[in-house]
């Protein structure tokens, strides 16, 4: 893959055989950072698990402290007598067999999260093949299947993001825009890194983290050393 003059300037600025201290490896990303709109900061987290065995899958929901700097669409799957607090609490659009007709007749996807209290499940099972594919599934780990509904809509527009294994035993996250700025950037990603941790598999042997790497849209990868989380 041949990269432009900006992004080859900025490789020249990263060492990639050494491993840095996370705020001197969001700060070089912050500062490396020449596209013309305000990148996206994203985390690459590789484990020392199979996520081909159901005991070794790492998924979970976290709230970023200073939010993912996105404006999220929220779709809530509800009953009648939640609707008026989910709207309340934030979300753009609410309703049932109506809102799923929708995505099935019209294929509309212009949400980015959606939640389902617990008795809309049956429902929402119906648009899996829709829904799951993009990871738009609403899932008990994730938070996004609650009785509590508003709760869950306020904790997704706060910066609630979801993390999960790829088939390669990868974790892809956004933590913020560079527009945050180094402190705010290690915050979220300290604050992600310590929930991937208290994660960990049982049945999960041998070095934890494998690699860890931050990159802006348009930039370089930048190696990350974990050695403070311990595993």
């Amino acid at each position: 893959m041949k990269h432009g003059k900006k992004h080859r300037e900025s490789a020249k600025n990263i060492d990639r055989t050494k491993q840095y201290d996370t705020k001197e490896a969001l700060g070089l990303a912050v500062t490396n950072a020449k596209a013309k709109f305000d990148e996206t900061v994203e985390v690459h987290i590789r484990l020392g698990v199979d996520s081909r065995h159901a005991d070794q899958q790492v998924r979970g929901a976290v709230v970023l402290p200073n939010g993912t700097g996105k404006n999220v669409r929220v779709l809530v799957f509800c009953k009648e007598e939640k609707m008026d607090a989910a709207k309340a609490a934030g979300a753009d659009y609410v309703g049932g067999e109506d809102i799923a007709e929708r995505i099935q007749k019209e294929n509309w996807m212009d949400f980015d999260v959606v939640i389902a209290s617990p008795d809309m499940m049956g429902l929402v099972g119906r648009l899996g093949k829709i829904l799951g594919p993009r990871g738009l599934m609403p899932n008990p780990k994730a938070g996004t299947v609650s009785p509590d509904v508003a709760k869950a809509v306020s904790e997704a527009k706060a910066g609630k993001i979801e993390y999960r294994l790829d088939k390669t035993n990868i974790i892809h996250c956004p933590i913020g825009k560079v527009s945050f700025g180094p402190d705010k950037l290690d915050e979220n990603l300290d604050t992600l890194l310590s929930a991937v941790v208290k994660a960990k598999p049982a049945a999960a042997k041998g070095a934890y983290f494998k690699s860890c790497v931050i990159a802006t849209t348009m930039g370089v990868g930048i190696p990350v050393s974990t050695i403070k989380y311990g595993v």
